[in-house]
């Protein structure tokens, strides 16, 4: 029988020796037992093609029998080794110790809130980005967050795009990267088109609504956005991705990475290329950026550094679309448009804007102590650009060009003429960032604060002119300078004065010089200087109900100064513009329990001597903004996210608000009696552009292994375009709704391969989402000039990543 046996067993040999074996497990923090998605897996020191799932699970298969090394490795922790002979299928729980060293995200610690910091805030994960981002700006990305109104000149999310929250503008949300101020000094407000495609070099963001924490750089008037920059890979990557889509839109990102070379060093590097057409007609964008970031990352000391750019060349859609147009002609742009000598109707085809934007930082994170860790920074910002226009029958002494004789007959004069003409920003921006953090028993006591100086060279020159004999080269007709000087000091701490109360308290001085010298492109003049000393306190509570539930109530400050355009646009025959200055109290609950996340608040946010639109214009009928004495937004919101099961999650969030301004006075300019206004006094008003109700729902499903599905929707009740509560003048309501379809295959030759479909705008919903408007009286009846801001109906984005 043996003998008859031996020749099969001969025969199955070669066969067992290749039988292949899988190797499974999961990877858990030793402390927590949470696990770590992300992981990445050496086996036999080769860098296995995939990384550990959002449950911690990894799976290799096709290993032949025979003994075996394996590495895990994830930033923050220890690295893991083991050996192990497989001859046989094989699954493994591996726990990872935490490591004592330096996280990227003791660089934001000073100025992002914590879990009992009584502030109404939430995180978006580098995760989430990465899985959203379509090369669209970074307020597209928040969309879906509560009380948020996002919206784009082009009306594709690509070009010159915009962010309110809570009914709060641009220029009154302090933006931070790495805790460094990104607002620009002067108009306050962050130009995300000067960074495309940032997204993909974040590695995690934080928006605070309301007043929120103490910051650095530009005061925090309804909300706060903090971004921080990608944190170094354990291995090293490479990462291709391409998208093209609707509008002839077309995004190539090319990523690399060293990992942590002998567990310290890093460097990560990218290079972006957006393009689109736009949706509106001639509104393309031709959009470039880089972002370089090396550093040492040790067990007491992070020294990092970041080099990132962006140079855009996008044609003027500013002017929006007139009201009486609208429904027929949605994708108009009147900018460039021109008349030839012949009555030809012409467009200019430079009529564009052009800036390029370079960042430079240097970050030092050091462990001073058992419980004192210091953050150091140093930053530089170089602004350069322009935006050229071309315009007829322009009167020459508005540009400082003497009339031109007619040849052969030095009595006639030509007075008007075509020309084109630039206006240039030439800016620099540098400064410092510093923060203190001692945490012992029941005390978290952190100290901060940053310098920094912007100057700033506005200037305007006709680089062509029809008929400009008497001028030169490259004609100068204005120039003005902006020098401002900013320091901040903050203290902030939070106690733990029972088992479950938390008491914080935050007090920060900030002060301003701001010198503005020269003349504005109207020839006034706008030398003047103005001097601040804000104090801004803040305290609150934060109670834990119990291990599932929390409350907190919170109390702040701020001060916030006007903007250039404040000073310079104000009549020098009546009193200047003063500072504003907002209370915000926020009343919260936080629920967590297993698969169910439940966050509401309310709010109550009053303001003295906010500076609105009235009506009201200057000496020579630019319009101004003016302070009224009392405003106030007071609202409810609500966001949940509830896991249904493994491959189902559902997440939906409401803000309803009331936004009011008391005594409203209306300003309207009256062409039958030129150079007076007509006022009406309307009593309290809606504030414009507060919806009243703002809604989002989303839904994530996994449907099959590899392959999920994300859909979601938007709702942006009636804002009015001015401060009046017309309904005449107003964005409808609107509903939106976005797919995005996502599949993931791990084939032997890359890490991983993703592709992904986006369809925006899903049910081709026509809405618009900016707008404005100036109103007149004339002959007896009212009029208005206005230009509105459609966005794109049904769009589509397909891309496609390669993970080496």
């Amino acid at each position: 029988m043996k003998l008859r046996l031996l020749p099969a067993l001969l025969v199955l040999l070669p066969f067992l020796s290749m039988a292949q074996f899988t190797l499974k497990g999961r990877v858990i923090d030793e402390q927590t037992a949470a696990p770590l998605q992300g992981a990445h897996l050496r086996l036999n020191n080769r860098l296995v093609k995939t990384t550990t799932d959002a449950k911690g699970m990894f799976e290799i298969n096709d290993l032949k029998a025979g003994a075996y090394k394996l590495k895990v490795t994830y930033l923050g922790y220890k690295v893991w080794e083991a050996y192990f002979d497989l001859e046989a299928n094989k699954s493994m729980l591996i726990s990872l110790e935490q490591a004592p060293v330096l996280t990227q995200e003791t660089i934001i610690t000073a100025t992002r809130a914590g879990d009992k910091t009584p502030v109404t805030y939430q995180n978006l994960s580098g995760k989430e980005i990465s899985k959203n981002n379509q090369g669209r700006d970074i307020p597209f990305l928040l969309e879906q967050m509560p009380a948020t109104v996002v919206t784009s000149d082009a009306g594709t999310g690509i070009g010159y795009t915009g962010i309110r929250i809570r009914g709060t503008d641009m220029n009154r949300i302090n933006i931070t990267v790495n805790g460094i101020p990104l607002n620009d000094a002067e108009s306050h407000s962050v130009f995300w088109v000067n960074m495309p495609d940032f997204a993909s070099s974040t590695g995690s963001l934080q928006v605070q609504r309301g007043v929120g924490t103490s910051t650095n750089g530009a005061a925090a008037f309804g909300a706060s956005i903090n971004l921080l920059t990608e944190a170094p890979a354990p291995e090293a990557y490479g990462e291709v991705s391409s998208a093209a889509g609707s509008f002839n839109t077309f995004r190539n990102t090319v990523q690399a990475g060293t990992g942590l070379m002998k567990g310290k060093w890093a460097v990560d590097a990218r290079l972006s290329k957006l393009s689109s057409d736009g949706y509106i007609d001639r509104a393309f964008s031709d959009l470039k950026s880089f972002y370089i970031s090396g550093g040492y990352f040790g067990t007491n000391t992070i020294l990092k550094a970041n080099v990132f750019s962006g140079k855009e060349i996008t044609y003027q859609a500013w002017d929006g679309i007139p009201s009486d147009i609208l429904k027929t002609n949605r994708t108009y742009n009147g900018m460039g448009y021109y008349k030839d000598y012949l009555g030809n109707e012409n467009y200019y085809d430079n009529e564009t804007d052009n800036y390029q934007q370079d960042h430079y930082q240097l970050m030092l994170s050091q462990r001073l102590g058992g419980n004192l860790t210091g953050n150091f920074a140093l930053h530089y910002t170089r602004g350069f650009g322009y935006y050229e226009q071309f315009k007829d029958d322009e009167d020459l002494t508005d540009y400082l060009v003497a009339p031109v004789p007619v040849p052969g007959n030095d009595t006639m004069l030509i007075t008007e003429s075509d020309l084109i003409r630039r206006k240039y920003l030439d800016n620099d921006f540098y400064g410092f960032t510093w923060s203190l953090s001692y945490e012992k028993q029941k005390l978290s006591l952190t100290a901060g604060g940053s310098g920094n100086r912007y100057e700033g060279l506005h200037f305007g020159e006709i680089i062509w002119a029809e008929f400009a004999r008497t001028a030169g080269y490259n004609h100068r007709w204005y120039e003005g300078t902006g020098d401002k000087k900013d320091l901040n000091f903050f203290v902030k701490s939070i106690y733990q004065a029972g088992s479950r109360l938390s008491l914080y308290g935050d007090l920060q001085l900030r002060g301003i010089q701001y010198a503005l010298d020269g003349r504005d492109d109207d020839q006034r003049d706008i030398t003047q200087s103005h001097d601040f000393l804000f104090f801004n306190p803040k305290a609150g509570i934060h109670y834990a109900l119990n291990q599932y539930g929390s409350i907190y109530a919170g109390f702040a400050v701020a001060n916030r100064e006007p903007n250039r355009d404040n000073y310079t646009d104000a009549d020098p025959s009546k009193p200047a513009p003063v500072a504003e200055t907002l209370f915000d109290y926020e009343l919260g609950y936080n629920y967590h329990k297993n698969n169910l996340k439940l966050a509401t608040n309310l709010y109550y946010m009053y303001y003295r001597d906010q500076l609105v639109l009235t009506g009201a214009i200057n000496d020579v009928g630019a319009p101004v903004m003016t302070n009224v004495p009392v405003s106030f937004r007071t609202g409810l919101e609500i966001s949940t996210n509830y896991k249904l099961n493994d491959k189902l999650q559902a997440s939906a969030n409401l803000t309803v608000s009331s936004n009011k301004i008391k005594n409203f006075t209306e300003y309207v300019d009256d062409w039958d009696n030129w150079g007076t206004q007509i006022e009406n006094s309307i009593g309290t008003t809606d504030i414009a552009f507060s919806p009243d109700m703002v809604a989002g729902a989303a839904i994530n499903w996994a449907i099959i292994k590899n392959f999920d599905l994300m859909i979601n929707g938007k709702y942006v009740s009636r804002q009015y375009i001015d401060n009046t509560s017309s309904t005449d003048r107003s964005l409808d309501p609107y509903f939106v709704s976005n797919l995005r379809l996502g599949y993931t295959v791990n084939p032997s030759f890359v890490r991983r391969i993703e592709f992904s479909l986006n369809i925006n705008n899903l049910f081709n919903t026509e809405y618009e989402t900016n707008a404005w408007i100036y109103r007149y009286y004339s002959e007896g009846s009212y009029g208005v000039l206005d230009g509105f801001f459609p966005q794109a109906g049904i769009n589509f984005m397909v891309g496609l990543t390669l993970k080496l």
